[in-house]
């Protein structure tokens, strides 16, 4: 995994249908998804195998209570806009902490 530069940006933008999938796929609500954005250590990276039509990424990141989440991102309109958002695997845990 490469990390890169997070984009910038000024806030977020939810899609309702994600909202909900996220919670109830992975119980991560909008706003400890957001938390993970503001947090340190942050590893970014760009998500290529889902890139079609714009770039995506995705981040490894905590919440304000150390929750450690992947979250999956694209940048519209210089808003984040959350596609999915879940707790990280192990192999993500190790990578973020290595």
């Amino acid at each position: 995994m490469e990390s890169v530069s997070l984009p910038e940006f000024k806030g977020f933008d939810w899609d309702d249908g994600n909202v909900i999938k996220n919670w109830e796929s992975h119980k991560v609500g909008r706003h400890e998804a957001e938390q993970v954005f503001f947090n340190h250590p942050l590893f970014v990276a760009n998500d290529v195998k889902h890139s079609g039509t714009e770039p995506r990424y995705y981040v490894l990141g905590q919440t304000d209570h150390d929750r450690p989440l992947f979250v999956a991102f694209t940048i519209r309109a210089e808003l984040i806009r959350v596609i999915s958002a879940r707790d990280m695997s192990r192999r993500e845990r190790k990578a973020y902490q290595g």
